[in-house]
């Protein structure tokens, strides 16, 4: 595995090798990695979770991190992506980690470059370690795939955590199903615009942020009216079923998607979605790294 540009490239038998190994970097085994690497990450959009988390793995498994701010690189004086990376290759980067605000910018990289590009998401397009990590997650709770009911609540069509989860999961043979407003199912004509007969059957309600910064409007809520029709307020959480757990890929709007008592309580995992997701950051750079050996 050269590359991780989108979940749908990944095979069922590389999803669960990812979890192994992941799992194994929870347990405290170390990085099979005998050399050095470079790598840069090129964040062309805001990040806490995912570009701070990509560091940290990448430094875990030994590789060495060359500093990359997209805010002071050449790209601002028009260079393309392509050369950007390209330089960076001549440079001796052995792998690039990119979030970039265009849908598939990886298809420009797949002539020409060698370095191995990991998309850390790319517009309303994929997210393919924040699904990975999502998956370990679900994993780690439930052990399985299979059966499992998942609902995805909010805005999906501009989530690219919405594609990538939706696609990753029912191929492992979860049931899953979306709840919006009628102007955000984009080409998810079954989602359904009114949740709560889902709370009793879901055995994870995966909320998703309202994202401004993709004209993703209210389309005539306000704050407090989207958290009562679509958020999970209080009394949603109390009618979800026994063992049912919460996520949210962060950050987290309190008060919009959910109600900000429910952020850390007992059902939510939207803390350890985070830490989960070093160690399948880890497990992500150490097969990306290997696979070029």
């Amino acid at each position: 595995m050269k590359n991780l540009l989108s979940i749908e490239e990944v095979s069922n038998e590389e999803i669960y090798a990812i979890l192994k190994r992941a799992a194994a970097f929870e347990a405290g085994e170390p990085t099979q990695l005998e050399q050095d690497y470079l790598v840069a990450n090129l964040f062309f959009e805001p990040s806490t979770r995912t570009k701070t988390s990509f560091e940290t793995a990448e430094r875990k498994v030994g590789a060495t991190v060359i500093p990359f701010e997209a805010g002071f690189s050449s790209t601002l004086k028009g260079e393309t992506l392509y050369d950007t990376v390209k330089t960076l290759e001549m440079i001796g980067m052995d792998a690039v980690v990119i979030r970039h605000k265009d849908d598939a910018y990886y298809k420009e990289l797949l002539e020409g470059i060698n370095v191995s590009v990991i998309n850390a998401g790319d517009g309303a397009g994929q997210h393919p370690s924040q699904c990975l990590l999502d998956l370990f997650t679900i994993f780690k709770e439930f052990g399985k795939f299979e059966g499992l009911n998942v609902t995805i609540v909010g805005d999906v069509s501009h989530s690219r955590v919405a594609k990538s989860n939706a696609s990753a999961l029912q191929r492992l043979g979860a049931n899953v199903h979306f709840v919006c407003p009628k102007e955000w199912q984009g080409d998810y004509s079954e989602a359904r615009h009114d949740w709560d007969e889902l709370l009793h059957t879901s055995d994870v309600v995966m909320l998703l942020r309202v994202q401004h910064e993709r004209d993703a409007a209210y389309d005539g809520f306000t704050t407090e009216g989207y958290h009562a029709q679509f958020g999970l307020t209080k009394e949603r959480e109390q009618q979800m079923k026994d063992g049912a757990i919460i996520m949210h890929p962060a950050p987290v709007n309190r008060g919009v998607e959910i109600d900000s008592d429910l952020v850390e309580c007992d059902r939510s995992r939207i803390f350890e979605q985070v830490r989960n997701g070093v160690f399948v950051r880890m497990a992500i750079v150490e097969t990306i790294l290997k696979g070029r050996n």
